[in-house]
Protein backbone atom coordinates (compact mmCIF):
# COMPACT_ATOMS: atom_id res chain seq x y z
CA UNK A 1 0.00 0.00 0.00
CA UNK A 2 1.14 3.48 -0.83
CA UNK A 3 1.89 6.00 1.84
CA UNK A 4 -0.06 8.50 3.60
CA UNK A 5 0.55 12.19 3.10
CA UNK A 6 1.41 14.40 6.19
CA UNK A 7 -1.66 16.78 5.14
CA UNK A 8 -4.99 17.46 6.30
CA UNK A 9 -6.94 19.74 3.63
CA UNK A 10 -9.88 21.79 3.34
CA UNK A 11 -11.64 21.31 -0.53
CA UNK A 12 -13.67 24.36 -2.29
CA UNK A 13 -17.07 22.90 -2.23
CA UNK A 14 -19.58 20.75 -1.74
CA UNK A 15 -18.12 18.02 -4.34
CA UNK A 16 -14.53 17.01 -5.63
CA UNK A 17 -13.45 18.49 -8.54
CA UNK A 18 -11.61 15.89 -10.91
CA UNK A 19 -8.90 17.93 -9.86
CA UNK A 20 -8.59 17.62 -6.18
CA UNK A 21 -9.58 13.88 -6.77
CA UNK A 22 -6.47 13.51 -8.59
CA UNK A 23 -4.51 15.56 -5.96
CA UNK A 24 -6.06 13.43 -3.37
CA UNK A 25 -5.67 9.41 -5.16
CA UNK A 26 -1.82 10.37 -5.77
CA UNK A 27 -0.91 12.22 -2.15
CA UNK A 28 -3.79 9.92 0.21
CA UNK A 29 -4.25 12.90 2.85
CA UNK A 30 -3.90 12.23 6.21
CA UNK A 31 -7.09 13.41 6.82
CA UNK A 32 -9.70 16.31 5.63
CA UNK A 33 -11.12 19.01 7.31
CA UNK A 34 -14.71 21.08 6.59
CA UNK A 35 -15.99 24.35 6.45
CA UNK A 36 -19.43 26.07 5.72
CA UNK A 37 -18.61 25.84 2.29
CA UNK A 38 -18.63 22.33 2.47
CA UNK A 39 -22.07 22.05 4.05
CA UNK A 40 -25.40 21.86 2.50
CA UNK A 41 -28.01 18.88 3.82
CA UNK A 42 -26.74 15.82 5.52
CA UNK A 43 -27.33 13.37 2.44
CA UNK A 44 -24.26 15.55 0.68
CA UNK A 45 -22.33 15.75 3.83
CA UNK A 46 -22.46 12.36 3.93
CA UNK A 47 -21.74 11.57 0.01
CA UNK A 48 -18.72 14.47 0.56
CA UNK A 49 -17.28 12.17 3.10
CA UNK A 50 -17.26 8.96 1.78
CA UNK A 51 -15.52 10.40 -1.64
CA UNK A 52 -12.72 12.10 0.17
CA UNK A 53 -12.28 8.27 1.65
CA UNK A 54 -12.32 6.70 -1.41
CA UNK A 55 -10.38 9.09 -3.12
CA UNK A 56 -7.82 8.92 -0.37
CA UNK A 57 -7.91 5.23 -0.36
CA UNK A 58 -7.96 5.24 3.35
CA UNK A 59 -10.23 5.26 6.31
CA UNK A 60 -9.31 9.32 6.51
CA UNK A 61 -10.11 10.98 9.49
CA UNK A 62 -12.74 14.09 8.58
CA UNK A 63 -12.66 16.62 10.92
CA UNK A 64 -14.48 19.89 11.87
CA UNK A 65 -14.86 22.61 13.98
CA UNK A 66 -18.08 22.53 15.83
CA UNK A 67 -16.95 24.32 18.88
CA UNK A 68 -20.57 25.99 19.57
CA UNK A 69 -21.02 29.77 19.51
CA UNK A 70 -18.91 31.58 16.81
CA UNK A 71 -17.63 28.72 15.40
CA UNK A 72 -19.74 25.94 14.32
CA UNK A 73 -19.57 24.80 10.70
CA UNK A 74 -23.03 23.37 11.15
CA UNK A 75 -25.79 25.58 11.82
CA UNK A 76 -29.29 25.80 12.89
CA UNK A 77 -32.04 24.79 11.53
CA UNK A 78 -31.07 21.79 10.12
CA UNK A 79 -28.52 21.15 12.99
CA UNK A 80 -28.49 22.42 16.70
CA UNK A 81 -27.27 25.98 18.21
CA UNK A 82 -25.06 26.57 20.47
CA UNK A 83 -24.27 28.96 23.16
CA UNK A 84 -20.35 30.19 23.46
CA UNK A 85 -18.59 27.78 25.25
CA UNK A 86 -17.33 30.14 27.88
CA UNK A 87 -21.24 31.32 28.40
CA UNK A 88 -22.51 28.11 29.06
CA UNK A 89 -19.78 27.23 31.11
CA UNK A 90 -20.60 30.18 33.63
CA UNK A 91 -24.14 28.85 33.48
CA UNK A 92 -24.13 25.99 34.26
CA UNK A 93 -21.65 27.08 37.30
CA UNK A 94 -20.66 24.01 39.39
CA UNK A 95 -22.23 21.75 37.15
CA UNK A 96 -19.94 22.63 34.32
CA UNK A 97 -18.26 19.14 33.90
CA UNK A 98 -21.64 17.64 33.27
CA UNK A 99 -23.32 20.33 31.20
CA UNK A 100 -20.18 20.36 28.42
CA UNK A 101 -20.49 16.52 28.80
CA UNK A 102 -23.63 16.46 27.66
CA UNK A 103 -23.28 19.09 24.93
CA UNK A 104 -20.20 17.66 22.52
CA UNK A 105 -21.50 14.07 23.30
CA UNK A 106 -24.54 15.96 21.43
CA UNK A 107 -22.50 17.31 18.95
CA UNK A 108 -20.56 13.83 18.26
CA UNK A 109 -23.70 11.99 17.74
CA UNK A 110 -24.83 14.72 15.42
CA UNK A 111 -21.05 14.39 13.46
CA UNK A 112 -20.73 10.84 13.83
CA UNK A 113 -23.77 10.54 11.70
CA UNK A 114 -22.75 13.00 9.14
CA UNK A 115 -19.23 10.78 8.39
CA UNK A 116 -17.01 13.52 10.56
CA UNK A 117 -15.03 11.19 13.59
CA UNK A 118 -12.73 14.28 14.78
CA UNK A 119 -13.16 18.00 15.89
CA UNK A 120 -10.87 20.31 16.96
CA UNK A 121 -11.74 20.38 20.85
CA UNK A 122 -11.64 20.75 23.40
CA UNK A 123 -9.93 24.29 23.56
CA UNK A 124 -8.25 24.66 26.93
CA UNK A 125 -6.56 27.98 26.09
CA UNK A 126 -7.24 30.29 29.36
CA UNK A 127 -9.23 32.80 29.22
CA UNK A 128 -7.82 35.99 30.71
CA UNK A 129 -8.84 39.94 30.66
CA UNK A 130 -6.85 40.71 27.96
CA UNK A 131 -7.61 37.84 25.91
CA UNK A 132 -8.38 38.58 22.27
CA UNK A 133 -12.23 38.34 21.30
CA UNK A 134 -11.38 36.04 18.05
CA UNK A 135 -10.75 33.54 21.25
CA UNK A 136 -11.96 34.45 24.71
CA UNK A 137 -15.99 33.50 24.32
CA UNK A 138 -14.43 30.48 22.96
CA UNK A 139 -12.53 29.46 26.00
CA UNK A 140 -13.62 26.99 29.46
CA UNK A 141 -13.04 29.68 32.34
CA UNK A 142 -10.03 31.45 33.45
CA UNK A 143 -8.18 29.13 35.83
CA UNK A 144 -6.26 25.88 34.71
CA UNK A 145 -8.24 23.30 37.45
CA UNK A 146 -11.54 24.43 35.27
CA UNK A 147 -10.19 24.34 32.39
CA UNK A 148 -8.53 21.36 32.26
CA UNK A 149 -11.63 19.44 34.05
CA UNK A 150 -14.05 20.87 31.99
CA UNK A 151 -11.61 20.28 28.45
CA UNK A 152 -11.58 16.49 29.62
CA UNK A 153 -15.38 16.45 30.02
CA UNK A 154 -15.66 17.49 26.37
CA UNK A 155 -12.78 14.90 25.38
CA UNK A 156 -14.40 12.35 26.56
CA UNK A 157 -17.28 13.13 25.34
CA UNK A 158 -15.89 13.17 21.69
CA UNK A 159 -14.23 9.67 22.44
CA UNK A 160 -17.42 8.21 23.81
CA UNK A 161 -19.34 10.00 20.94
CA UNK A 162 -16.69 7.60 18.48
CA UNK A 163 -14.78 11.26 17.30
CA UNK A 164 -11.69 12.63 17.99
CA UNK A 165 -10.85 15.12 20.19
CA UNK A 166 -8.28 17.67 19.08
CA UNK A 167 -7.22 19.63 21.79
CA UNK A 168 -5.61 23.35 20.67
CA UNK A 169 -4.10 25.50 20.70
CA UNK A 170 -0.58 23.87 22.27
CA UNK A 171 1.02 25.37 24.22
CA UNK A 172 -1.55 27.68 24.61
CA UNK A 173 -3.13 30.95 23.35
CA UNK A 174 -5.23 33.06 26.27
CA UNK A 175 -2.38 35.60 26.21
CA UNK A 176 -2.98 36.39 22.52
CA UNK A 177 -3.88 39.65 22.16
CA UNK A 178 -3.93 40.25 19.03
CA UNK A 179 -6.40 37.77 16.15
CA UNK A 180 -3.38 34.91 14.65
CA UNK A 181 -5.30 34.71 11.73
CA UNK A 182 -3.78 38.38 10.74
CA UNK A 183 -1.41 38.75 12.94
CA UNK A 184 1.21 36.93 15.13
CA UNK A 185 0.72 37.22 18.82
CA UNK A 186 3.88 38.09 20.91
CA UNK A 187 3.89 36.86 24.18
CA UNK A 188 6.43 38.15 26.77
CA UNK A 189 5.65 36.00 29.95
CA UNK A 190 8.12 33.66 32.03
CA UNK A 191 8.38 30.09 31.45
CA UNK A 192 7.81 28.96 35.01
CA UNK A 193 4.71 31.41 34.78
CA UNK A 194 3.69 30.06 32.18
CA UNK A 195 3.94 26.41 33.24
CA UNK A 196 1.91 27.22 36.44
CA UNK A 197 -0.77 28.91 34.14
CA UNK A 198 -1.52 28.55 30.37
CA UNK A 199 0.55 25.06 29.99
CA UNK A 200 -1.49 23.23 32.87
CA UNK A 201 -4.83 22.38 31.01
CA UNK A 202 -2.57 20.56 28.44
CA UNK A 203 -0.24 18.57 30.52
CA UNK A 204 -3.53 17.21 32.44
CA UNK A 205 -4.73 16.44 28.46
CA UNK A 206 -1.31 14.79 27.18
CA UNK A 207 -2.76 12.06 27.04
CA UNK A 208 -4.98 12.68 23.80
CA UNK A 209 -4.27 11.61 20.57
CA UNK A 210 -4.03 14.56 18.64
CA UNK A 211 -3.48 18.37 18.96
CA UNK A 212 -3.26 21.62 17.15
CA UNK A 213 -0.52 24.10 17.35
CA UNK A 214 -0.89 27.92 18.22
CA UNK A 215 0.57 30.19 15.86
CA UNK A 216 2.01 32.39 18.55
CA UNK A 217 5.47 33.99 19.79
CA UNK A 218 6.63 32.98 23.36
CA UNK A 219 9.84 35.04 23.81
CA UNK A 220 10.82 33.67 26.94
CA UNK A 221 11.45 30.65 24.86
CA UNK A 222 12.15 31.41 21.13
CA UNK A 223 11.74 34.29 18.52
CA UNK A 224 9.76 32.31 16.13
CA UNK A 225 6.60 31.20 15.98
CA UNK A 226 5.17 27.63 17.91
CA UNK A 227 4.23 25.89 15.10
CA UNK A 228 8.14 26.71 13.12
CA UNK A 229 10.21 26.52 16.72
CA UNK A 230 12.42 23.34 17.39
CA UNK A 231 12.02 24.91 20.86
CA UNK A 232 8.09 25.15 21.47
CA UNK A 233 8.05 22.18 19.76
CA UNK A 234 10.29 19.88 21.68
CA UNK A 235 8.62 21.87 25.11
CA UNK A 236 5.28 20.21 24.12
CA UNK A 237 7.25 17.26 23.66
CA UNK A 238 8.91 17.18 26.62
CA UNK A 239 7.71 19.83 29.68
CA UNK A 240 3.97 19.26 28.31
CA UNK A 241 4.45 15.87 28.31
CA UNK A 242 2.33 15.50 24.27
CA UNK A 243 2.46 12.44 22.61
CA UNK A 244 0.00 12.26 20.63
CA UNK A 245 -0.26 13.69 17.09
CA UNK A 246 0.55 16.91 16.44
CA UNK A 247 -1.06 19.45 13.48
CA UNK A 248 -0.60 22.97 12.78
CA UNK A 249 -3.49 25.15 12.98
CA UNK A 250 -4.50 26.26 9.42
CA UNK A 251 -0.76 26.96 7.71
CA UNK A 252 -2.17 29.43 5.21
CA UNK A 253 -3.35 31.93 8.74
CA UNK A 254 -1.74 35.08 8.33
CA UNK A 255 0.29 35.37 11.51
CA UNK A 256 3.03 33.10 9.62
CA UNK A 257 4.69 34.77 7.17
CA UNK A 258 6.37 33.47 4.12
CA UNK A 259 5.47 30.67 0.93
CA UNK A 260 3.02 27.91 2.21
CA UNK A 261 5.97 25.35 0.84
CA UNK A 262 8.82 26.70 3.22
CA UNK A 263 6.09 27.00 6.17
CA UNK A 264 5.29 23.07 6.21
CA UNK A 265 8.85 22.29 5.69
CA UNK A 266 9.66 24.43 8.89
CA UNK A 267 6.82 23.26 10.09
CA UNK A 268 7.69 19.50 9.94
CA UNK A 269 11.34 20.11 10.55
CA UNK A 270 10.33 22.08 13.72
CA UNK A 271 8.71 18.75 15.30
CA UNK A 272 4.61 18.94 14.13
CA UNK A 273 3.83 15.36 12.31
CA UNK A 274 0.42 17.21 10.04
CA UNK A 275 0.49 20.38 8.07
CA UNK A 276 -3.43 21.57 8.00
CA UNK A 277 -4.26 23.20 4.86
CA UNK A 278 -8.13 25.28 5.19
CA UNK A 279 -8.72 27.39 2.44
CA UNK A 280 -9.37 24.58 -0.57
CA UNK A 281 -6.76 26.61 -2.62
CA UNK A 282 -6.14 24.03 -5.26
CA UNK A 283 -2.20 25.48 -5.76
CA UNK A 284 -1.99 25.67 -2.69
CA UNK A 285 -2.87 22.40 -1.64
CA UNK A 286 -0.01 21.21 -4.53
CA UNK A 287 2.51 23.50 -3.02
CA UNK A 288 1.76 22.02 0.80
CA UNK A 289 1.64 18.69 -0.39
CA UNK A 290 4.88 18.79 -2.95
CA UNK A 291 6.83 20.45 0.55
CA UNK A 292 5.28 18.00 3.32
CA UNK A 293 5.82 14.44 1.91
CA UNK A 294 4.51 11.25 3.25
CA UNK A 295 4.52 10.33 7.29
CA UNK A 296 7.23 8.46 8.31
CA UNK A 297 8.82 7.51 11.46
CA UNK A 298 7.36 8.83 14.92
CA UNK A 299 4.81 11.11 13.00
CA UNK A 300 3.85 7.74 11.12
CA UNK A 301 3.56 6.22 14.82
CA UNK A 302 1.46 9.14 16.22
CA UNK A 303 -0.87 8.57 13.43
CA UNK A 304 -1.40 5.03 13.61
CA UNK A 305 -2.25 5.43 17.24
CA UNK A 306 -4.46 8.22 16.84
CA UNK A 307 -6.45 6.29 13.84
CA UNK A 308 -6.68 3.49 16.48
CA UNK A 309 -8.09 5.68 19.48
CA UNK A 310 -11.42 5.93 17.08
CA UNK A 311 -13.63 4.07 19.12
CA UNK A 312 -16.99 2.78 18.22
CA UNK A 313 -19.77 5.21 19.73
CA UNK A 314 -21.32 4.30 23.30
CA UNK A 315 -25.07 4.07 23.21
CA UNK A 316 -27.03 7.47 23.84
CA UNK A 317 -30.40 8.61 24.82
CA UNK A 318 -29.84 12.13 22.81
CA UNK A 319 -33.33 13.21 24.48
CA UNK A 320 -32.59 12.40 27.68
CA UNK A 321 -29.30 13.96 27.04
CA UNK A 322 -30.87 17.03 25.83
CA UNK A 323 -33.15 17.46 28.96
CA UNK A 324 -30.40 17.23 31.16
CA UNK A 325 -28.67 19.70 29.78
CA UNK A 326 -31.35 22.29 29.73
CA UNK A 327 -32.10 21.51 33.19
CA UNK A 328 -28.80 22.29 34.11
CA UNK A 329 -28.49 25.45 32.08
CA UNK A 330 -32.45 26.31 33.70
CA UNK A 331 -33.70 25.78 29.92
CA UNK A 332 -30.97 27.12 27.93
CA UNK A 333 -29.59 24.30 26.41
CA UNK A 334 -28.73 24.73 23.05
CA UNK A 335 -29.72 28.34 21.73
Amino acid sequence: MSSIGATIFGVAGTELTPDETALIRASRPFGFILFARNIDSPDQVRALCDSLRHAADHNAPILIDQEGGRVQRLRGPVWREWLPPLEQVELAGSHAEQAMYARYRIIAHELFELGIDANCAPLVDIAGRQTHPFLKNRCYGTDPDTVAKVGRAVANAHLDGGVLPVVKHIPGHGRALVDSHFDLPVVDTDLDTLAQTDFRPFVALNDLPMGMTAHLVYEACDERPATTSPRMMQLIRDRIGFDGLIMTDDISMKALKGDLATLSRQSLDAGCDVILHCNGTFDEMKAVTDASGPLAGAALRRANAALAARKKPTKVDIPALEAKLAGLLNGRGNV
